[in-house]
């Protein structure tokens, strides 16, 4: 993976969530965590996992809910879903599997093995990822050396501008919330202020926008910002 891929694990059992957030964490993982059913879809809401790791029996909504409502929103429908049951017979596995999960784990399983298991769901859901260019329009960006251009124009970026720059063209038409482009352009661990995001959006459009040039960050009020050519 070009960069850290971001896994929610939604399980209730504390002392598995500790051995799967160890492991994940040793193999470069940037792991967060809910422990019941609710708390599960909210952080699906405000974690924008790129894979969710997700127990079949919860408290309050059951993983196969959970990921029935996964798949009818737009913003979800795509997202992997590795499911985590004691259930091991096949028209469990089936039930699973026809509800949108991606791949099916019995416990007891090792540790090792379910990392191998999202490593591969990860490459078969995020082909994107293994390439060296991002495109979008007019804008195309070179993640090897760096270089953005707007059409025949080379436009300079700094350092934060690229990286939420990438955010942006890597899910085109996604609305970003302020917090979702902190978590990822600046990291969980450094505190950022909201208004620093709106700063930085304000000097990317800058960059990007020549005279005749189409704005195609769009500002979504009360939610954040995209990448998006269409007109609202």
């Amino acid at each position: 993976m070009s960069e850290m891929s971001r896994i929610l694990i939604v399980e209730d059992d504390p002392s598995l969530v500790e051995l799967l957030r160890y492991n994940l964490e040793s193999e470069g993982f940037d792991v967060s965590v809910a422990r019941d059913g609710e708390g599960g879809l909210e952080a699906i809401d405000t974690d924008d996992p790129d894979l969710v790791v997700l127990d079949w029996m919860l408290p309050n909504m059951s993983g196969i809910e959970i990921c029935r409502q996964m798949r009818q929103r737009t913003a979800t429908k795509t997202t992997p879903v590795i499911m985590l049951t004691a259930k091991g017979e096949e028209s469990d596995r089936v039930r699973g599997l026809e509800t949108g999960a991606d791949d099916y784990i019995v416990k007891p399983f090792s540790p090792a093995e379910l990392t191998a298991r999202i490593k591969a769901v990860l490459r078969r859901a995020h082909p994107e990822q293994a390439v060296d260019s991002l495109d979008y329009e007019d804008i195309s960006m070179d993640l090897e050396t760096h270089r953005v251009m707007r059409g025949e124009r080379a436009v300079k970026l700094g350092p934060t501008e690229f990286r939420l720059l990438r955010t942006l063209l890597e899910k085109p038409g996604r609305v970003f919330s302020r917090e979702q482009l902190l978590d990822r352009v600046w990291g969980r661990d450094i505190y950022v202020e909201l208004r620093t995001v709106d700063v930085h959006i304000r000097r990317l459009r800058k960059a990007l926008n020549g005279t005749n040039d189409t704005d195609l960050i769009r500002t979504v009020r009360s939610a954040g910002y995209s990448l998006d050519a269409a007109k609202f």
